[in-house]
């Protein structure tokens, strides 16, 4: 269901309708020199070296209400702040269940309506830098999301 991409430093994650449903962000560890990062990196990728997690994007919420040609009446917005209230009691419910007290909430680089957040993804075991296995690794997570009407 789930599908892994690489681009460049960080992976794109897509959902079976091929929309992209969040972003990966490996800990590749302490790089030294940071001045070749990026071929280190590279060279890490190509050689499938195994990591031990890193943090995982997915969109928060969306308001439904940051938008410029926005014209509307106070039971529209009422309406929203209450969705947007239950979501995130799901996103608290679903953060406690991971036992996740470390996240960050930012505005989208995409969509100035939407938050995202960001979280650590900690595997059991190091996982080689492979497309098939860190889906492997993160899928559970990404169903969980699903599940919960998160994603």
């Amino acid at each position: 269901m789930w599908k892994i991409e690489s681009d460049e430093e960080y992976y794109r994650i897509f959902d079976s309708k091929k929309l992209i449903a969040g972003y990966f962000d490996p800990d590749y560890g302490n790089i030294f020199p940071k001045d070749n990062s990026a071929e280190i990196i590279l060279s890490m990728q190509k050689n499938h070296d195994p990591i031990l997690g890193g943090m995982l994007m997915i969109p928060l919420v969306k308001f439904r209400l940051f938008d410029t040609d926005l014209e509307t009446d106070i039971l529209y917005v009422e309406q929203n702040v209450t969705r947007v209230s239950e979501h995130l009691k799901k996103w608290k419910n679903f953060l406690s269940e991971i036992n996740s007290t470390i996240h960050s909430v930012r505005i989208s680089h995409t969509d100035q309506d939407m938050l995202t957040i960001t979280f650590p993804i900690i595997f059991s075991k190091p996982i080689p830098l492979e497309k098939e296995q860190l889906l492997n690794e993160l899928s559970s997570t990404l169903d969980m999301l699903q599940k919960s009407d998160l994603l």
